[in-house]
């Protein structure tokens, strides 16, 4: 307990999910969070109930694919504390499931928007203040799509990749700042955006994930958290620019994908 002692952290995509998870991980471990996201009753809900068992927690509107809202949410976030510790880029869709070349620009653009640009961003506005007080830990949640092919799923790994490939330019860049960048890769996590997919998809699907992972199982939000508050705490104050896999295995067994029909 007590690893983010007085931390400011803000975790974009805070709502449901990994990122609810790693706000609820950093919260207990002593941080002072800015949850975001779009879904607003339950991020408000969620923040309240973190508050009422005695953490520090905000909720604050982020539509992360705006410039002016992720602007607002570390402003926020500043104006209160005083001061930013660390940043957790989380927010995230998925688009996919069909042959690059089926793909709108429509779709190609929502998804940049969503999974690349609004890292860059919650990067580019985290950085004076960080720079400012000399210390901090940027997070930026990758997976593992970005470190092996899935058919279908062209664009989401290229947002995946650019996260990863951007996580460690500014790990040089910014390391004689004493600023961190590290990423994590999940493999597939028990989420309300994966069950949308079997849903859409079909329960194969489920087993089929089960099988592409050696541990034999596919991985809990809660796990991901716990690598989050290791790169954000001060036990990880000599790791930079590391992509942290969080994937069962997934990325070091042999590409297998069972037939889903």
């Amino acid at each position: 307990m007590d690893r983010l002692k007085g931390k400011s952290a803000i975790i974009t995509g805070a709502a449901e999910g990994i990122g609810h998870a790693i706000a609820a991980a950093m919260a207990r471990e002593g941080a002072h969070v800015f949850l975001s996201d779009i879904a607003d009753e339950s991020g408000e809900h969620f923040a309240a109930k973190l508050r009422a068992a005695g953490h520090a927690a905000d909720y604050v509107h982020c539509d992360v694919s705006k410039e002016a809202d992720i602007v607002n949410l570390i402003a926020t976030a500043v104006g209160k504390t005083g001061h930013l510790d660390v940043m957790v880029n989380n927010a995230a869709i998925a688009i996919g499931g069909m042959p690059v070349h089926e793909m709108t620009d429509e779709q190609w653009h929502r998804l940049i928007a969503v999974n690349l640009t609004s890292v860059f961003r919650g990067c580019k506005y985290a950085l004076p203040h960080m720079i400012a007080q000399k210390s901090g830990s940027i997070i930026n949640m990758a997976s593992a799509q970005g470190h092996i092919g899935l058919d279908g799923w062209t664009a989401y790994a290229g947002a995946k990749g650019a996260v990863m490939a951007m996580t460690r330019q500014m790990a040089v860049e910014f390391g004689p700042l004493n600023i961190r960048f590290n990423s994590i890769s999940p493999g597939t996590i028990n989420t309300p955006m994966n069950d949308k997919l079997i849903k859409e998809i079909g329960g194969n699907l489920a087993k089929a994930w089960v099988k592409m992972h050696p541990l034999g199982r596919i991985g809990e939000p809660s796990e991901v958290a716990e690598a989050a508050v290791y790169l954000a705490s001060d036990a990880a104050g000599f790791t930079t620019g590391t992509d942290l896999r969080v994937d069962g295995g997934l990325t070091a067994a042999p590409r297998y994908v069972p037939d889903l029909l």
